[in-house]
């Protein structure tokens, strides 16, 4: 069997190729630095052999192939090794295509929003109808416990991932996908520490475009003036989605505000009502498109309508981790005003008069700096309270940061009552200690975080557990 050695194991992603290699009959090993639960365990429990950090003897023996995660750049010591004895070495995204996707049909989801649900959506379909897909996600589909999965078919659901691929391939990931079915699900600008502008992501998703054949297909959401617009390059037929519009051929009608009843239409003519647990507009929005995918490539409506309605969600999309004398805390992945905004609205939809906090770190490299300066505030506008986290400068300029104080002003204008409307706090750590002394019975709280936020959430629970035993 051959051996794969990953450098940089333990990303989501690379944790995902790990999974795939594995079951396709590679002797799998790898390392990284700072390894922790819960992608330490996952690795663990596939039988992988896992180095805490980075040496060139965990290069012997010498393996086939290396895997180069995304993080990883030259100086790297195994990097270097690798390099220096001329071992093969792959993006994630090249090793994925030559390994899982040629020769087979790969369906791949792409946005700044939505991917992950989405393309969880799709693999939850296809599995109930019995088309035993293989997928590849950047996120935990709770219906599966895994972010991967070997096809037992030819059909393949993959992210589409905008990021760039490798330290020596700036593209984005999915150019190496080459997908058969394309879902343009939406387009923002994201990203800012490697696209300039929103121009430069749209170059991207151009040359995408072009890698669909003729005989392919491009699912485009309607909705969205940014994706209408790509469509007009597309050589493959082009189907149309959107909510509550009658210029597409699959639309969506709500027949409940927060989003847990809806009607799903082709042509005009309703196909089923779906009524599940996922609450907001843009769970629908995702919920449609991965229902007019597997509609057009004849999966059995009763079954779609059936997958939609025990789908269980994505692990921190709107996760409820805890409640404590009916306060309750949930975990969500946003890191885009876009996404805070749909999920906070579908929320409040959702509680009526409860009241709504919403806690943020902004993390990712685009969340940090001012990219979204003067959209965050509007997006938060429906939360009843707002706690902010400052931004941890990691070698960037501190004119450049977001700064957390103006747009905590921007929401406590006008605002009158005991306690500010929104606040500021330095980490997770404070932001526990200021919602334990803060919320009450009745109120939802979402920690808005793409990382682990100082552990708060396990903080939180304690203290709100001794308060209330």
């Amino acid at each position: 069997m051959p051996h794969l050695h990953i450098i940089g194991i333990c990303g989501t992603a690379m944790a995902g190729l790990a999974a795939l290699a594995k079951e396709r009959g590679w002797v799998v090993t790898g390392s990284d630095h700072g390894v922790y639960p819960p992608m330490s365990l996952f690795l663990r429990d596939l039988g992988i052999p896992l180095q805490e950090g980075f040496r060139a003897e965990n290069l012997h023996p010498v393996p086939d192939m290396v895997l180069v995660g995304n993080a990883i750049s030259r100086g790297n010591p195994e990097l270097e090794e690798a390099m220096n004895r001329g071992i093969p070495f792959r993006s994630g995204g090249q090793w994925l295509f030559e390994n899982v996707l040629e020769g087979r049909h790969p369906v791949v989801v792409t946005g700044t929003h939505g991917k992950t649900t989405t393309t969880s959506m799709i693999a939850r379909l296809m599995d109930e109808a019995g088309l035993r897909p293989g997928f590849f996600i950047g996120g935990i589909p709770r219906d599966f416990g895994v972010g991967a999965r070997f096809p037992q078919s030819q059909w393949v659901v993959i992210e589409g991932d905008e990021y760039d691929t490798a330290f020596f391939d700036k593209r984005p990931k999915f150019l190496h996908y080459h997908p058969k079915t394309l879902i343009l699900h939406n387009l923002e600008f994201d990203h800012g520490d490697i696209y300039p502008d929103l121009e430069a992501i749209r170059v991207q998703f151009r040359l995408l475009l072009r890698l669909v054949p003729a005989n392919g297909q491009v699912m485009a959401n309607w909705d969205d003036p940014e994706i209408r617009s790509l469509a007009e390059r597309a050589h493959a037929p082009v189907v149309t989605y959107g909510l509550n519009r009658d210029d597409v051929a699959y639309t969506a009608r709500l027949n409940r505000a927060d989003g847990q009843h809806w009607s799903l239409f082709h042509n005009q003519r309703e196909i089923f009502q779906v009524h599940w647990e996922l609450l907001g507009r843009h769970n629908v929005l995702n919920g449609l498109a991965a229902a007019a995918t597997c509609l057009h490539h004849q999966v059995d409506p009763a079954m779609i309508k059936q997958g939609l309605e025990r789908f269980q969600g994505v692990a921190r999309r709107l996760q409820e981790r805890f409640n404590v004398e009916d306060i309750r805390i949930y975990d969500d992945f946003a890191h885009h005003p876009t996404a805070m905004a749909t999920t906070i609205d579908g929320l409040k939809c959702k509680v009526g008069s409860n009241r709504v906090w919403v806690v943020i770190e902004p993390r990712s490299n685009t969340m940090r700096s001012r990219a979204h300066q003067e959209r965050l505030a509007p997006a938060l506008a429906q939360a009843d309270f707002v706690v902010l986290a400052r931004p941890a400068p990691r070698g960037m300029a501190p004119d450049k940061l977001l700064d957390v104080d103006a747009v905590a002003h921007y929401l406590n204008q006008g605002h009158s009552g005991p306690e500010p409307r929104a606040c500021v706090v330095a980490n997770g750590l404070e932001a526990a200690e200021y919602l334990t002394n803060h919320l009450k019975k009745g109120d939802h709280c979402i920690i808005m975080s793409n990382g682990g936020f100082d552990g708060i959430h396990e903080r939180l629970h304690h203290r709100l557990t001794e308060v209330y035993s």
